[in-house]
């Protein structure tokens, strides 16, 4: 089953790019559907990545990395509630 996907001029000029490219150093002639379906199955197998992809700036951190960071904290012993919260920070 085949559904149409729209994508603007640029895109369509990359997938045409790489559709030529493919066939020049493979030597076989693979579709725009075969493209994008191996492009799509490329992005489910490194998901994490591909979906940092859209973040805005900087992706969030790894488990090393926040571990890492929580290592450095340490507890003062004393309880914080949110009024003495509130009063440091708002007076």
């Amino acid at each position: 089953m085949s559904t149409a996907v729209k994508i603007d001029e640029a895109a369509k000029s990359k997938l045409e790019e790489l559709q030529a490219e493919i066939r020049l150093k493979t030597g076989k002639k693979v579709t725009q559907q075969d493209i994008l379906t191996q492009l799509i199955e490329s992005a489910v197998e490194s998901r994490t990545k591909f979906v940092d992809s859209f973040r805005d700036g900087k992706t969030s951190l790894r488990e090393t990395e926040i571990r890492t960071f929580n290592e450095g904290t340490i507890a003062s012993g004393v309880e914080t509630d949110e009024e003495d919260i509130d009063d440091v920070l708002y007076g």
